[in-house]
């Protein structure tokens, strides 16, 4: 099947803006910085990349009738706040499971932000102790029994929908819609920046480009600081998901690449460069990111093109994720 022949759910406004971040660039100095901006995609609570991979996921949702979403995250999980949207807007319940992944001192960590509105939206939230990992959860797979135990029909979403079968669809076709971005802006974007942790949004991007032809790189920024099972995962995603939508080929080692150094050791937890990657966007564009990912990708971003690792020649599409949310429960890093 090609991409097309998938059904898919509206759930965005249409295509993610694309614009360039001027001063940005010439602060470093390097090449021509812009940003496709996924956080103002979407009219449901906030948006954000996962909005974009439920709508290749609905269907499926639709077709089994099912009552209840259930899903996986840590207390300010993006992911489980966008399924809590989109069991809203569906009519659903949404069954959420909200692990302690981050060991962040914030009196409010479990309170306030994405899970706040998950709440609001009326998701059943419960709280999990469990510490963080990219793998699948025992306690989600509980959560999923406990609501047929209970005479419901659940649908399993795992964490960042990463695991689902349709996980990387979304973003492989988001690399489409930059290839038709690209022709009505007259820019090649030869480099993509994508943080990356459960890895279906850099895979499916990375099959998505791979059937374009063109000489492009996909720099996957780690924020998992579980570096080999993150590699591990962002590789056989992109790989199923280019089987999925018939590439026709096996894709190349070389157009995976997942780079560490911006992470720090914990997932979630913001290091030096994580801030000074936030403060930098926002006070040179306005633009806001987060300190769990988005303010890792932009600090590889910065490092990579202050460095000269990315060509001055080149033309950089950041591919901001969202989160913003989270940021109410990090306010001791300012």
């Amino acid at each position: 099947m090609a991409l097309s022949d998938f059904e898919r759910y509206p759930l965005t406004f249409g295509p993610s803006p694309v614009h360039r971040l001027d001063r940005l660039t010439a602060h470093l100095g390097g090449a021509t910085i812009w940003a496709k901006r996924e956080d103002v995609s979407s009219g449901l609570a906030f948006g954000g990349n996962k909005t974009r991979k439920l709508e290749y996921i609905v269907p499926d949702i639709l077709a089994c009738g099912a009552d209840t979403l259930v899903s996986i995250g840590g207390y300010q999980s993006n992911h489980t706040r966008q399924v809590a949207a989109v069991a809203a807007k569906l009519g659903l319940r949404a069954r959420l499971v909200q692990e302690k992944w981050v060991d962040w001192p914030d009196a409010v960590n479990d309170k306030v932000g994405n899970i706040l509105l998950s709440r609001l939206m009326g998701a059943e939230v419960t709280l999990h102790p469990a510490g963080f990992d990219i793998g699948i959860r025992s306690s989600w797979q509980e959560a999923i029994s406990e609501v047929e135990d209970a005479g419901g029909v659940p649908y399993a979403i795992p964490a960042g929908a990463s695991e689902h079968k349709y996980g990387g669809l979304g973003f492989a076709n988001w690399a489409y819609e930059v290839q038709q971005q690209e022709e009505e802006l007259g820019v090649f974007f030869d480099t993509i920046v994508v943080c990356t942790v459960t890895g279906s949004t850099h895979a499916g991007m990375v099959a998505g480009f791979a059937g374009q032809d063109q000489p492009r790189q996909v720099l996957g920024i780690d924020a998992s600081a579980t570096i080999e099972k993150t590699r591990e995962q962002v590789a056989r995603i992109a790989r199923n998901t280019a089987e999925l939508i018939s590439l026709g080929r096996d894709l190349r080692d070389d157009e995976i690449t997942v780079l560490e150094g911006w992470a720090g050791d914990l997932y979630g937890v913001p290091v030096e460069s994580t801030v000074e990657a936030m403060r930098t966007s926002a006070q040179l564009e306005g633009m806001i990111i987060d300190p769990v990912y988005e303010g890792k990708s932009m600090a590889g971003l910065i490092d990579l093109v202050s460095s000269g690792r990315i060509g001055r020649e080149s033309n950089v599409l950041y591919a901001h994720l969202g989160g913003q949310p989270a940021l109410n429960a990090y306010s001791g890093i300012l």
